[in-house]
């Protein structure tokens, strides 16, 4: 692997920013520094993470950032489903989020647990 650019789970992420950000744009605009503020940082940071973590070249300091991706989108699993009770988010937009959301909680953790597993 040459970078981080290289890791599966970074592009998935980068991915959901992006839809992230398609759903956030057809909310109300009174939730600009609500909602949509916090989701969308909440997105970038999931990414962000995963680089940040990646650059650290120490396993279990890599795990750390990890970790905090991981946090950054249970955060967000919970600000898309009270935006889905709240209607601002259509049922075929929730699918869709949801299912890539999923995707990237479950390489996250087969990603941490493998970086756990070298470091012992």
């Amino acid at each position: 692997m040459q970078t981080y650019k290289d890791l599966i789970v970074w592009q998935k992420s980068i991915d959901f920013v992006l839809e992230v950000y398609k759903i956030t744009s057809i909310f109300p605009p009174e939730e600009k520094f609500g909602l949509i503020s916090q989701m969308r940082r909440c997105s970038v940071s999931i990414p962000s993470n995963i680089a940040e973590g990646y650059a650290r070249k120490n396993k279990k300091e890599n795990a750390q950032f990890v970790n905090i991706s991981f946090g950054s989108a249970t955060e967000l699993e919970t600000q898309i489903l009270i935006s889905k009770k709240l209607d601002f988010i259509p049922v075929s937009k929730y699918s869709l989020v949801d299912r890539l959301l999923d995707e990237v909680l479950r390489m996250l953790y087969r990603y941490r647990d493998s970086l756990y597993q070298s470091s012992s």
